[in-house]
């Protein structure tokens, strides 16, 4: 019975590396065979947005900004601004100015709603501040201590402005419920 040694050491293997792949380059347009929609344009599909999470044990101070989602179920100190959805949820508490295309309050919001295209107020929301928005959605035992404007554009706006401003206190609005 032989006993030896290799002279060289088995070569141990690469740890494999994930590499993305890389985009697909979109394909020219080709003539279409419908009459009249060879210069359509072709819809881009959008790529689902990332959603950012602040777990209900944690409590942060700072500032967001981004072009994602974003979910806040513990407490935050610090202005919102975001391309895509804010969602406040139940038990979760925000200090600051909040901007996102669609606002979902469930929690406590102490600040103002600068511009969203959408608020949707649950049961169990709370806001402390002015809200101007597209749309505002009101669930029964939420409440409401501010100023609300609702279903102005931009434009309105400005040219609200420019005349008379004996409207805006019109606006106020409180609305409670039994905690």
């Amino acid at each position: 019975m032989a006993i030896w040694k290799d002279p060289t050491p088995a070569a141990k293997p690469e740890p494999h590396r994930f590499d993305a792949p890389a985009p697909m380059p979109e394909p020219a347009a080709a003539a279409s065979p419908v009459p009249g929609t060879a210069n359509a344009p072709m819809r881009t599909v959008e790529p689902a947005a990332r959603e950012s999470i602040i777990a209900a044990d944690l409590t942060i101070e700072g500032k967001i900004e981004g072009a994602g989602h974003v979910r806040i179920a513990g407490k935050f100190k610090g202005d919102v601004r975001v391309q895509g959805n804010l969602t406040i949820e139940q038990g979760a508490k925000v200090s600051g100015g909040v901007s996102a295309n669609k606002v979902t309050l469930a929690g406590e919001l102490n600040g103002n709603v600068e511009s969203a295209q959408q608020v949707e107020l649950q049961q169990t929301g709370v806001v402390n501040g002015d809200i101007k928005t597209g749309s505002l959605t009101v669930a029964a035992g939420s409440r409401i201590r501010g100023q609300v404007e609702c279903g102005w554009s931009d434009k309105d706006s400005k040219d609200s402005k420019t005349s008379t401003s004996s409207a805006s206190s019109s606006n106020k609005m409180e609305s409670g419920g039994a905690a």
